[in-house]
């Protein structure tokens, strides 16, 4: 006797589940392999497996995160094997000739000199003199005209790092600190992490318990060690403050191979090992910045300074926009290929600490002395007219926002943008010495600009 014939609804099911299986294999598939996914892991399989810090639940660290997904990424990177990229590295670092041999310029010098001013307070055209290093002979200004007031234990710290240093700093109690996510098993113990902080932030962490202010103390928040600052002997702005350990981390760490810096404002969630490997070895390049997600001219930027008041005094604006265009500042174009924006978003820095790296650093840092601490508006006016140039990778925005997830800034009663007098000056208003907008010497820029 024969075996009855399968009802038809059950094999339509069987189908449709057979369907289903392969169209969802094929998304899976597709969606690790699509150039919609910015980072591709080749070994995603080395992660710490704790967290590397419990904070109590009124210090906040994760409030107001800020969404950042993009549907799509023109050009994905793939990290390498986790060991393989922590053996590259420390191999670099082991070489101490490597970031020479590799560079057309010899290691730089420093100019010495004691003053009231940790930048110097050079002139235009002292500083632009600098800005044609063939004659290695000359010494050049890096700040450090008054000393960078840490403790003698810190600096001893800072001194001993001699491969990569992460670094990131919160001053006025302007961000949380937060812990690096996706860190691999040997990364805490070739890593060098630092945080550096000021009295009042200091404070603030002292009454969540997270940092003893005792002498002597070792002060550790999970993986950051925490620098504490005095920057009132500094610069009257807690901004420029940040600057120094920002962009000076040669000088500051100063037998450092590589160095990362995060905004306080970002987490970090991909192992810094990696970013290195990936973004700096592999290109061959001296600095990796993604660039800015919406600007692509220095002028934008200004002017989007200017209107949401990132810094208030828009007298010193234009006079530091007119300056750069007398002295050739130009738009974004395709002659500046390969370089595809004016504009970066700074707040992830990798930098090998190679002579011309180190040489843009100092000379972007005196700029950010001369005028404002807003990088973004220096940063093309020094990398198109420095000789000789560091070999500069722009990355997609979409990279860095999947590397690093954004926060709002801790919110005080008050708010405001940071920096400049408390009232805004309009360029054009009676008590303005300006001509009326970012016109006058920058008129050729912003018509080039325009079309």
């Amino acid at each position: 006797m024969g075996k009855p014939p399968v009802p038809l609804f059950q094999s339509k099911l069987l189908c449709f589940s057979l369907l289903y299986l392969f169209t969802a294999l094929f998304l899976a598939l597709y969606t690790s392999l699509s150039p919609t996914r910015c980072l591709l892991r080749s070994s995603p399989f080395d992660p710490l497996q704790t967290p590397l810090f419990s904070y109590p639940p009124a210090y906040g660290e994760h409030k107001y995160a800020l969404p950042t997904a993009r549907p799509s990424c023109s050009s994905p990177v793939l990290f390498s094997d986790y060991l393989e990229a922590v053996r590259e590295i420390g191999d670099l670092c082991a070489n101490s000739s490597w970031s020479s041999t590799a560079s057309p310029l010899p290691p730089l010098r420093y100019k010495q000199g004691r003053d009231d001013n940790f930048g110097g307070k050079f002139t235009a055209r002292e500083r632009f003199s600098y800005f044609d290093h063939r004659n290695d002979s000359v010494e050049v200004p890096c700040g450090f005209f008054k000393e960078f007031p840490i403790s003698s234990d810190d600096r001893e710290a800072m001194e001993k790092c001699d491969g990569v240093v992460v670094a990131s700093a919160v001053f006025n109690d302007h961000d949380k600190i937060r812990q690096p996510r996706g860190l691999g098993s040997q990364t805490l113990a070739s890593v060098c992490f630092f945080m550096f902080v000021d009295d009042a932030t200091a404070k603030v962490l002292e009454s969540h318990s997270l940092i003893s202010r005792s002498s002597g103390a070792v002060r550790k928040v999970g993986a950051w060690r925490v620098v504490e600052v005095a920057g009132e002997r500094l610069y009257e702005d807690p901004a420029m403050n940040g600057v120094i350990p920002k962009h000076l981390a040669h000088r500051l760490f100063p037998n450092s191979k590589f160095s990362v810096w995060i905004d306080a404002k970002l987490q970090m969630a991909v192992d810094p090992v990696l970013l290195v490997h990936s973004l700096l070895v592999r290109e061959g390049a001296d600095m990796a910045v993604s660039r800015h997600p919406y600007f692509k001219h220095t002028m934008e930027e200004a002017m989007a300074t200017a209107r949401w008041k990132k810094w208030r005094d828009v007298d010193s604006l234009q006079k530091q926009m007119e300056t750069y265009c007398e002295n050739g500042l130009q738009p974004w174009s395709h002659n500046k290929l390969p370089y595809t924006s004016d504009v970066p978003d700074s707040a992830l820095i990798l930098r090998r600490h190679t002579p011309a790296s180190n040489l843009f650093s100092c000379l972007l840092f005196n700029e950010l002395d001369a005028f404002n601490p807003r990088d973004q508006l220096a940063f093309a006016y020094v990398r198109d007219l420095m000789s000789p140039k560091p070999n500069l990778h722009m990355f997609d925005v979409e990279v860095f926002e999947q590397v690093a997830l954004e926060f709002r800034h801790n919110l005080k009663r008050g708010g405001g943008g940071a920096g400049g007098p408390r009232r805004t000056k309009r360029a054009g208003s009676p008590e303005s010495s300006g001509n009326g907008s970012f016109g006058g010497r920058c008129r050729k820029y912003l018509e080039e600009m325009w079309g």
